[in-house]
């Protein structure tokens, strides 16, 4: 655990220089002036993009057996989110350990002030968790806001935290009320310790399913930005997904899919606060927590090779934060310990030998829990130049609001590659919804540099009659326009192919599908002619039409 910063003269256990003493003191000076400039705001002017993510394993500090976080041979001296921080039932604006312990309990009877000292010599952090699914978590029942932000500071002002972890589930999240007395709370408490000089980080921690997180997790982000938290990132619990997760999908994909729909959730909610962020500084402000082992669910259970596959991308996509629940469970299971789906609070129910999913997680990520508790959200406003979406350097055709759209259809947005779910006409691409299955559209990835408009396949004359305004077609017959081989869809006279680009489900032509294209090319080089494709289901339906 670290110290605070409470003066300009010490900061992460480091004296000033006299230059940046001297800086200190003239911002110091324009408190007067300018409302307060303080030590945290400057010392956060690096951005968010470019600190090192940090690896956190949660410790279960009320769980039997008592889990040694101290002892340097169970946690690696790393850094800690010790929960949880809970209500008392019968006092609901006092703070305890998991409903067992007030603070000077814990502090005498699991002899915990001393243990956290010894974790602080040992050169690790420490954030504290408020909540949990099992009891309420502060605000959900003290309902006084002085309250509130009393037992909240008591319980940082305690253990020296400059972060801290709001871990919102079950009723403690469908409580929208209780959702933004928190919210003022937590934003009371870190405008006065900013102001005072000091950092406050705050990470929420969520459920999540593969598609994202709920919309009850969505409404409390919500909740927090608008009520003006700075927000740290969000934490999703990667665990316990349900009927939620894919037949055969690994625990690895699934939790990995749920990272991808947070980041896009978390960018549309910056987005309608009028916060503008990039997607790198984004990808910072994510978290994942794995359930190591057995999950709560039976046949979900989170293996040694989920742990390096799920690292290996975070560590590529460059999330700021990994946890794990919990390092008490980061063990193999003894030999009398028999149900190994029955979830032990001790032991992680699946075979690891002497490996730890806490090495194979924090893997590539070196930097420090408290080491972005000073950083300052900061809008990052984008060139508009960067989104003009120019045909010559654009893969697939434009988004138009006019045309209509097939399923599996791509077109570009904004200099990103966007494909169609189903039918749709005149619904954005990038439409600020939260949920993704509000939007007929998929985002596929960026514009790539390079890259150009994707040439149409062509035959060349005579491969295919060439289009007549004045004939009639029938179902199956194919024709030439401007060398595009087109097929009828259904009878028709008159209607030009060129419309199907803008109406696809109205035109009774379609193109020819491009592997088709390159076969009927090759054909055609090779004999001169190609053969009579015109389906037996399109002449048949023709011919019992001409019959009627």
């Amino acid at each position: 655990m670290r110290a605070a910063a409470t003066s300009i003269l010490w900061r992460d256990g480091r004296r000033l220089s006299p230059w940046r003493l001297l800086v200190a003191l003239v911002l110091a000076s324009a408190v007067g002036f300018w409302g307060f400039i303080s030590v945290q705001n400057w010392a956060g002017a690096s951005t968010l993009e470019n600190r090192s993510p940090w690896f956190a394993g949660y410790v279960d500090a009320t769980a039997t057996p008592v889990f040694a976080f101290e002892d340097v041979e169970e946690t690696a001296a790393r850094d800690i989110v010790l929960s949880f921080i809970v209500a008392d039932p019968d006092e609901p604006c006092t703070p305890t350990w998991g409903t067992a312990y007030d603070l000077d309990e814990a502090a005498a009877e699991l002899d915990l002030d001393r243990r956290l000292a010894r974790v602080e010599q040992l050169g690790a952090d420490l954030s504290i968790s408020f909540g949990g699914l099992l009891n309420d978590e502060l605000a959900t029942v003290c309902t006084n806001p002085a309250e509130l932000v009393r037992a909240y500071d008591q319980v940082i002002e305690r253990y020296d935290v400059s972060t801290i972890d709001l871990d919102i589930e079950g009723e403690n999240l469908t409580d929208a009320v209780a959702g933004q007395r928190r919210a003022e709370a937590i934003a009371t408490l870190q405008e006065r310790r900013r102001a005072a000089g000091d950092d406050l980080a705050v990470w929420l921690t969520l459920p999540v399913i593969p598609s994202g997180l709920t919309e009850d997790g969505t409404t409390f982000v919500q909740q927090m930005i608008e009520t003006g938290v700075d927000v740290a990132g969000v934490n999703v619990m990667t665990m316990n997904y349900g009927e939620a997760r894919e037949e055969g999908e690994s625990m690895a994909d699934a939790s990995i899919r749920a990272l991808q729909a947070t980041h896009r959730q978390l960018g549309i909610i910056y987005e309608l606060a009028d916060i503008e962020l990039g997607s790198a500084t984004l990808w910072r402000k994510i978290g994942a927590t794995p359930m190591l082992g057995q999950n709560d669910v039976v046949d979900e259970v989170f293996t040694t090779k989920d742990a390096e596959e799920l690292n290996a991308w975070a560590v590529e996509t460059g999330i700021g934060r990994m946890s794990v629940w919990s390092l008490n469970r980061d063990v193999q299971c003894g030999p009398n310990y028999v149900d190994l789906s029955r979830v032990s609070d001790a032991c992680s129910g699946v075979p690891q030998g002497d490996v730890r999913f806490a090495d194979l997680l924090a893997k590539g990520f070196t930097g420090r829990l408290d080491s972005v508790a000073g950083v300052v959200t900061t809008p990052e406003p984008r060139d508009p130049s960067d989104f003009i979406d120019d045909p010559e350097t654009s893969p697939y055709p434009i988004w138009d609001e006019d045309n209509a759209y097939l399923a599996g259809s791509k077109v570009v947005w904004y200099r990103n590659v966007y494909e169609a779910k189903w039918w749709t006409r005149g619904e954005l691409p990038d439409n600020p919804v939260l949920n993704e299955w509000e939007v007929p559209w998929t985002l596929i990835g960026p514009v790539l540099e390079g890259e150009k408009p994707q040439e149409t396949p062509t035959l060349p004359e005579g491969a295919y009659p060439e289009w007549q305004g004045t004939a009639v077609y029938d179902k199956g017959q194919r024709i030439l326009f401007d060398g595009t081989p087109y097929e009828s869809k259904w009878w028709n006279q008159g209607d030009s192919p060129e419309a199907y680009a803008a109406d696809p489900d109205s035109s009774p032509w379609s193109p020819v599908p491009l592997d088709e294209v390159e076969e009927l090319a090759a054909e055609w080089e090779a004999t001169g002619t190609i053969a009579d494709r015109t389906s037996t289901e399109g002449a048949a339906e023709s011919a019992a039409e001409e019959a009627d």
